[in-house]
């Protein structure tokens, strides 16, 4: 069975900030999928939910409306450990 490609980064190292979590391809258009890391694991406190889900829906406004990446937006929502995913139609 192929390994996800995700489940093989050691996420404990992980520090804070956007990395590329994958790339799919729908014929020949590219899905790239962001992770947005907020906090370090195990080094710093977790964030509230209420902070997560108000930082959610700034952020789901802000890019779903912006001129350039408002189409190109497939998702943005909270992945499980306390961080986002986003999920664009081009090959970023």
């Amino acid at each position: 069975m192929e390994k996800i490609a995700s489940f093989t980064i050691d996420h404990i190292k992980l520090q804070p900030g956007i990395y590329v979590s994958r790339k799919d391809y729908l014929g020949d258009q590219v899905i790239t999928t962001f992770d947005i890391r907020m906090t370090s694991p195990n080094e710093e406190p977790v964030m509230n939910t209420a902070e997560l889900h108000a930082m959610e829906h700034l952020a789901a406004t802000f890019l779903r409306n912006h001129g350039e990446f408002g189409p190109k937006v497939i998702y943005c929502g909270p992945m499980g450990c306390k961080g986002y995913r986003g999920t664009d139609d081009g090959n970023v």
